[in-house]
């Protein structure tokens, strides 16, 4: 009797330690009204029993500029050579002895003046030589047209004596331009060079006396990319700025556009035009110039520290309402640490320039350091 007893208490034990240990594993009960609760889908809550609103995420911690206009030039920077408006190599077109020097190195001159002279005393014989026999010719002339009106002699004869006049006027003309070519005068006015001559030289046919340019305007050569061909055209206005006048800029305007593209390089010559009345530039300076190809008077532009890539496009975070809205942009001009907005941005954004990458999403709530209206004032 006693060891059936001691079964039956082993058997009540074990029973009592597995139903301890099921409510151990399944937890604390719930109530019956909660399970019901629980249990009911969206379908099913009635409409008087409200859906309990997410957690809100904190807001994320950014800096901001705002987008403003102003106007902008499209410009494309060359470099160029400065050529004189007009620029010319006296050089004599006969042989002889320099008998006069007319001119010091670097002088202003104008037109007509003279520059050098050269020995003329054999010319100006011939010439004398000829003005006599044309006396004679003449004088023989008029009386072959007296015997001849009174048939003394043959109109042959007569015609003979004109012909001998008219060779002599031809040689005494080219005698006469022959003689003129020993002064050299000066073809417009301008500034010349260096002298490198003196009185008693003897110089060649087409030797290289003096150079001549005149300054009052200069031209610039650029060299510009094929590409930009269809966008240059006689008028545009040109910037240019030389090393030998730091900080100081000259207004020029295109001229001409070469007829051909260099092949050798694939570029275009534009030639521009500068006044200059003050002298202050000389052929052969170096150029660096700007050209305006369009302006835009109302260019949107914000911080290039505002602008984020995301694979092939161009991403910038405007704030509206305490939220940062994700917006694809195309961009523009880059100037000075500002990027021109072509499409995609408002004129009057505020947009996120720094902590874009602790943006996690679209519409994000953002608080703006040291903005006292972010976020919660609507931004």
């Amino acid at each position: 009797m006693k060891r059936s007893r001691y079964w039956l208490l082993a058997a009540v034990g074990l029973v009592v330690l597995g139903a301890a240990g099921w409510h151990w594993q399944r937890g604390p009960a719930v109530p019956a009204f909660e399970a019901r609760a629980a249990g009911r889908t969206a379908a099913q809550r009635p409409p008087d029993d409200p859906v309990p609103p997410p957690r809100a995420s904190a807001p994320v911690a950014v800096e901001a500029g705002q987008a403003r206009t102003m106007a902008l030039a499209r410009t494309v920077s060359a470099v160029g050579t400065l050529r004189a408006a007009e620029s010319v190599t006296v050089r004599p077109e006969i042989a002889g002895r320099i008998e006069r020097v007319g001119f010091d190195g670097g002088a202003r001159v104008r037109r007509g003046d003279l520059l050098i002279e050269l020995d003329a005393a054999i010319l100006v014989a011939e010439a004398d030589q000829i003005r006599a026999e044309l006396a004679l010719a003449k004088a023989n002339y008029q009386r072959a047209l007296d015997l001849a009106d009174r048939q003394f002699v043959s109109a042959r004869a007569r015609d003979e004596a004109a012909a001998s006049l008219r060779v002599l006027e031809a040689r005494l003309a080219l005698a006469q331009a022959r003689l003129s070519k020993t002064r050299i005068r000066a073809p417009f006015d301008g500034v010349l060079g260096l002298r490198n001559i003196s009185v008693g030289d003897y110089v060649r046919e087409g030797d290289a006396l003096v150079v001549l340019e005149d300054l009052s305007s200069v031209q610039v050569d650029l060299r510009l990319p094929e590409r930009y061909l269809a966008r240059l055209q006689p008028g545009q206005v040109l910037k240019v700025a030389f090393d030998a006048w730091p900080g100081r800029s000259f207004d020029a305007r295109i001229e001409a556009l070469d007829a051909r593209i260099d092949a050798d390089g694939r570029a275009l010559i534009a030639r521009g035009r500068l006044p200059n009345p003050e002298g202050a530039l000389r052929a052969g300076m170096f150029a660096k110039a700007s050209i305006v190809l369009s302006e835009n008077p109302q260019a949107i532009m914000v911080p290039e520290e505002a602008i984020t890539p995301a694979g092939s496009e161009l991403i910038i975070y405007r704030i509206e309402q305490g939220r940062a809205l994700r917006t694809r942009v195309e961009i523009g001009e880059r100037r000075g640490g500002l990027a021109e907005v072509l499409s995609g941005l408002p004129a009057d954004a505020r947009v996120v320039t720094a902590g874009q990458l602790k943006l996690q999403g679209d519409g994000q709530p953002v608080r703006v350091i040291g903005d006292e209206r972010s976020p919660a004032s609507g931004g």
